[in-house]
């Protein structure tokens, strides 16, 4: 997908507030904007995802495998040692 550029406007705390949060989440701030839209368009158009998503539960199962992920606390395991 081709991406182009976009100037937005924020309370100076909103910005230093992202740009801290993208550092924690290892991403960028970018990301995180564009993850927001992507999930107001999936709202929007009633997406199944987002009534998956939309259970408390799974999300917070979903947000804490990313954040181990991003840590580097995830242990990965090759598809023999998972399938012998």
């Amino acid at each position: 997908m081709q991406k182009t550029k976009i100037n937005i406007t924020l309370d100076k705390d909103l910005i230093e507030f992202a740009k801290l949060y993208a550092e924690e989440q290892r991403t960028t701030v970018s990301e995180i904007v564009g993850q927001f839209i992507l999930n107001l368009r999936r709202v929007k158009r009633n997406d199944p995802t987002e009534m998956i998503l939309s259970d408390p539960d799974f999300k917070e199962s979903l947000l804490d495998t990313v954040s181990k992920i991003r840590s580097g606390k995830m242990k990965w395991h090759s598809y023999e040692e998972v399938f012998r």
